[in-house]
């Protein structure tokens, strides 16, 4: 920017500066303050790019200075930097938690849904990474991200005229990103070198501005780099295999190696997603050379401020490698930074580490290198307890140590224009981040006639919005003149409008619409209840199926009867995300159920007054009440069997055409449609505070983040004297669990009780080092199991080492449900995370 700041001085000078820094500082894609700013010097350059950064380089220095020497323009600098200044105060972390262990976050994730105008993200995984960003931002929670600058990020999608999918891949030009190079305190490039085979890898880092908080973008488009090194960050999920363990030993231990060169110690290491899960191994590493002890003490360490959020929902889903892929970029490493054999390596990402074929899995790294794991919704931590059971034999299911955090998105982000101001003039302007008690009564006295021109305002604009990108598509396809013209006119920001938009893979069935064919055409052509229907989305370069799919719909618009009615807009990106759910009526959504993790799209429209109809499936299984919007499926698993989605198409159909379309149209006198807009007042005032990521980074906070960075600190301190104990604990274990084993069992039954005694035998091992219990299953679906610890008693007569054990019950339940076990028990260690043994007495 040397150039347009020739010439300018003093004042001048001081506000272009500040130009700059609103420029690079993201916070401005969720507070819309700048807007006037940046439409002032370029509107058109401004509508068409939504990036500052850009608007600014491309702008002469005469149109700077003469929008800076505009009076309201100065009056608006003066205000954005008073709004700049106040994100030095104090907010939520800092005034709930003055003292606090936790002093920073490391959050890894593969990608990044921020804004447009930084396109290095593909779908839902970078959604709630961008989302609990910005969230932190406002809470002031102290994160730190960590992420890859992709030179060409995911994909951007061209529908042909017969409806085939093209993939393009459009280069990310750093200058035009608003990024900037992280450069040491002499002005040098900061660059990181990890060890390749045969060669080095050499790696820049860029420093995105997020409010508060910063993303380090790591780019090894580096001239040093042989050219295939350079490609490492070329694409987001493309390439092979090899490109992926790249990508990955880059994001994780090149992650973390960045964090110390820039001076950062943070308690916590989040893991969104396994990709990241080096990270794990080089923090061990990090901390074995600051303290010169080995790596299994210094996991033990570590692992305790390690937290990793699984994503997936079909174990397909993790990444695993081959093991001479891993023995080829990691052998080195194990034996020579590590300190371990290749084959203790690869155990911590298999499930039978005897087993010289098993391949690597992420997910299992991870998990064992983290002391706390959670799923994205009620239903995925359920999920993930069935997926992860393998590594816990003999432990129910339901102790399996997954929680879960329902993700949830970043209100000011995806509200509209119009939604802003109705929620500002109900509930004031910090409401997000004040999150206050009385925030769901007080929407709930809102006026229906406010709540409906709030919705009509969204829908006309959408309607403009879908015109518009839909004209240029059909342009784009050779189209005639006269449908071009057609193009521009489509829709009715009057008429019922429904939105389906996400990749496009077979298991979130977006076809499932198109069951019945005819029967859609019947709902949407109805002549008293009109329907409009926008799609969009993309399928993979790789998955054909999903292809398939797209091309089925738009051979189905392209019908006469359809046109006027239906809409799939090419290359769903963030800005058509934001405009359908910000004017969509109502969000369908059908995948098969439990294979959506959580799904946040649907959650987007809770703000902006749209509703949803989806399957029982992640956030909505517990989302769900007939007050707030529509259900398909009886909440069960049917797999991929045809004929249920036979039954699900027939659900969604006749809720449609009995329930939904009606229901929007049937008005009163004055032409508001009361029954509707109570549905609406009553989801967005339940459910958008609970469904938002201000919730979600809270909940982080508080039950994760806080607690991990105490246990952290606590073994970390005396160079680890804590982990050492525990590491002492967990020998004993292994060495001599194979020892324990039950004696003789008693119950006797007196009035209301059960008195159950039992004798155990612990050969080398020591008593206090387990727990021995009761155990029963829940009495009823739903219910808690219960879990009664048992008291020694006596030493056994004739016995080294046995007790008798006992406990008294109330005598609700047969004494043939309950069944005495031993686990390991320590204080401040997490089982069966750290030590997974349990023994049963049958």
């Amino acid at each position: 920017m040397s150039n347009e700041m020739s010439g300018m001085e003093g004042r001048e000078a001081h506000a272009f500066d500040t130009l700059i820094r609103l420029a690079l500082d993201l916070r401005w894609s969720w507070n819309h303050s700048t807007d006037d700013l940046w439409q002032a010097i370029n509107p058109g350059f401004w509508k068409l790019t939504h990036n500052p950064w850009v608007l600014l380089q491309s702008a002469s220095p005469e149109k700077l200075r003469s929008v800076m020497t505009d009076p309201s323009i100065q009056t608006l600098l003066t205000k954005l930097l008073e709004e700049q200044k106040s994100l030095e105060a104090p907010a939520w972390f800092q005034t709930e938690y003055p003292n606090s262990p936790l002093t920073s976050v490391a959050y890894f994730s593969m990608e990044y849904m921020l804004s447009e105008a930084l396109p290095i993200y593909s779908g839902g995984l970078g959604n709630v990474a961008g989302d609990q960003l910005k969230a932190a931002s406002d809470l002031g929670a102290p994160v730190v991200a960590i992420g890859l600058l992709y030179q060409q990020g995911y994909f951007r999608q061209r529908i042909t005229a017969d409806g085939k999918q093209q993939a393009l891949y459009p280069y990310n030009e750093p200058g035009q990103l608003p990024i900037v190079q992280v450069r040491k305190e002499n002005g040098e490039w900061l660059r990181l070198a990890i060890q390749l085979p045969g060669s080095r890898l050499w790696i820049r880092v860029w420093q995105v501005q997020v409010g508060r908080n910063r993303l380090y973008l790591l780019d090894t488009n580096v001239p040093a780099n042989e050219a295939a090194a350079r490609g490492i960050t070329s694409q987001l999920y493309g390439g092979d295999e090899e490109l992926r363990l790249q990508q990955e030993l880059v994001l994780g231990i090149a992650g973390w190696q960045l964090l110390r060169a820039l001076n950062l110690d943070p308690e916590i290491c989040h893991l969104n997603e396994g990709h990241a899960a080096f990270a794990v191994l080089e923090r061990a590493r990090c901390w074995m050379k600051d303290h010169g002890k080995d790596f299994d003490l210094a996991l033990t360490v570590t692992r305790s401020g390690n937290l990793f959020t699984t994503h997936t929902a079909v174990s397909a889903g993790f990444d695993r490698f081959p093991p001479e892929l891993m023995a080829k970029y990691f052998r080195q490493y194990a034996e020579n930074d590590l300190g371990i054999s290749l084959q203790s390596l690869l155990a911590l990402g298999k499930l039978n580490p005897n087993d010289d074929q098993e391949p690597f899995n992420m997910a299992y790294l991870a998990l064992r290198g983290s002391g706390s794991v959670n799923g994205v919704s009620r239903l995925h931590g359920e999920v993930s307890r069935v997926l992860f059971q393998p590594l816990f034999p003999r432990w129910p299911q339901q102790e399996v140590p997954i929680q879960y955090v329902t993700n949830g998105v970043h209100v000011p982000n995806w509200d509209s224009e119009h939604s802003d101001q109705l929620w500002t003039d109900s509930c004031g302007k910090e409401r997000w981040r004040e999150m206050p008690s009385t925030l769901e009564e007080t929407m709930r006295k809102v006026k229906d006639a406010d709540l409906w021109q709030m919705r009509t305002s969204a829908r006309k604009s959408l309607v403009e919005e879908t015109r518009m990108h839909f004209a240029r598509q059909l342009a784009g396809q050779g189209a005639p003149d006269e449908e071009i013209a057609a193009g521009k006119c489509i829709f009715d920001p009057d008429v019922f409008t429904i939105g389906f938009a996400r990749r496009f893979a077979t298991y979130k069935r977006p076809n499932l619409l198109l069951h019945d064919p005819e029967r859609l055409l019947r709902i949407l052509t109805n002549s008293r209840f009109p329907v409009q229907l926008i799609l969009a989305g993309k399928a993979h370069p790789h998955d054909l199926a999903g292809q398939a799919m797209i091309q089925q719909w738009c051979h189905f618009m392209r019908r006469p009867e359809a046109r006027a009615h239906v809409v799939l807009l090419a290359d769903y990106d963030m800005r058509k995300a934001e405009s359908l759910i910000q004017g969509v009526d109502l969000w369908i959504n059908t995948p098969r159920r439990p294979w959506e993790a959580c799904g946040t799209s649907g959650m987007k429209v809770l703000v902006n007054g749209g509703l949803n109809i989806s399957v029982l499936d992640g956030w909505w299984a517990e989302a769900y009440a007939p007050e707030v919007g529509w259900a398909i499926g009886d909440g069960e698993q049917h797999g991929d069997d045809p004929a249920w989605d036979a039954v699900d198409a027939n659900t969604l159909y006749s809720l449609l055409e009995h329930e939904i379309v009606p229901a929007f149209y049937r008005r009163d006198e004055h032409g508001i449609p009361c029954a509707w807009i109570a549905k609406m007042r009553e989801s967005m005032a339940r459910l958008t505070p609970r469904f938002s990521a201000n919730r979600a980074v809270r909940e982080y906070t508080e039950n994760h983040y806080l607690p991990a960075a105490k246990m952290y600190r606590e073994r970390a301190e005396k160079d680890g004297a804590l982990a050492e104990q525990l590491r002492g604990w967990s020998r004993q274990l292994e060495q001599h669990w194979t020892g324990l084993r039950f004696g003789a069992l008693k119950v006797e039954v007196e009035k209301d009780f059960l008195f159950f005694t039992v004798h155990v035998y612990f050969g080398e091992l020591d008593p206090n080092t387990v727990r021995v219990e009761l155990y029963a299953e829940a009495a009823a679906a739903g219910g808690e199991p219960v879990h009664q610890e048992m008291q020694r008693e006596q030493l056994l007569v004739g016995s080294v080492n046995g007790y008798a054990y006992s406990t008294t019950i109330p005598a609700g339940r047969s004494a043939d449900d309950y069944t005495p076990r031993i686990l390991p028990h320590k204080e401040g260690a997490a089982v069966p995370l750290e030590a997974g043994q349990i023994l049963w007495r049958r």
